[in-house]
């Protein structure tokens, strides 16, 4: 295990003791809620009898979204204790939901093709080679199965809600593929007044192009891209609040492709 994932594995750690919000398992799901979940955009399709991969995606959010929609579902992720939530919600719904730990850089835990869909909530950004991980995605991903990943919006990486200065935001960091990148978890993450401070999330820098090309080039068909990803822009809100900074700098973008090592342009 490197220093990166000694490092996640603690942050996620403190965060689930933190109860904080991506901790926290869905325990109030219905089938509408949980289909709202994990296709915001309306491209995922039927998931009923497919092979999930939930990579990265411990907590019990996802997981239990597609298992109550009939998926049969396996979670993968680097934490335990985010694991364990998993588990929390299999049983709270009654469902089935393999549990696999690990690092999302290393699949060899599963067979080819073992998938029809890879569902890669926002995780990417906590290693520094997005390229590895699309390629071992593509390798357990069956032909015409689908990749949805969320990363972050690599042009204001570094950007912070405080950082108005009366006229807009300030880009603070240099445009740099595989920078790293630390700063604040944002106020509704966790509770500052119950629990002790959690160490700052280290991220990395991957940019669209490093990601786009990288999909092309391990066998994916871009379908529909997102920059709306759960936010509720305002831009008459309060400046320097969440709503106004995610109306001027959406902080995620969503990517859905289709893996077709087939197709070729000619």
């Amino acid at each position: 295990m490197d220093e990166i994932a000694k490092y996640n594995l603690a942050r996620w750690k403190a965060l689930v003791e933190a109860d904080a919000l991506f901790t926290r398992p869905n325990l109030n799901l219905t089938v509408d809620s949980a289909r709202q979940a994990i296709d915001f955009d309306g491209k995922l399709g039927e998931v009923a009898e497919k092979d999930v991969l939930c990579l990265a995606g411990g907590g019990g959010q996802q997981s239990a979204a597609f298992a109550l929609l009939g998926a049969n579902v396996t979670v993968f992720d680097l934490s335990e204790e985010q694991l364990k939530r998993d588990a929390e919600a299999a049983e709270h719904y009654n469902v089935d939901i393999k549990i696999v730990q690990g690092d999302m850089r290393d699949l060899s835990h599963f067979g080819e093709a073992s998938f029809d869909i890879v569902n890669h909530a926002y995780s990417i950004n906590f290693v520094p080679d997005a390229v590895l991980v699309f390629r071992q995605v593509a390798r357990v991903l069956r032909n015409g199965g689908i990749y949805h990943v969320n990363f972050t919006n690599p042009f204001i990486m570094g950007m912070e809600q405080k950082d108005w200065n009366g006229e807009g935001y300030i880009l603070k960091e240099p445009y740099v593929n595989g920078a790293k990148i630390s700063y604040d978890d944002q106020d509704w993450v966790y509770s500052r007044e119950e629990y002790k401070p959690v160490l700052n999330p280290i991220e990395y820098r991957h940019a669209l192009s490093t990601v786009l090309n990288g999909l092309f080039e391990n066998g994916f068909v871009i379908f529909h891209v997102s920059d709306n990803c759960d936010m509720y822009p305002n831009e008459n809100a309060e400046p320097g609040t969440w709503d106004h900074f995610v109306a001027f700098a959406p902080p995620w973008l969503s990517i859905w492709g289709s893996y077709r090592p087939d197709f070729k342009i000619e």
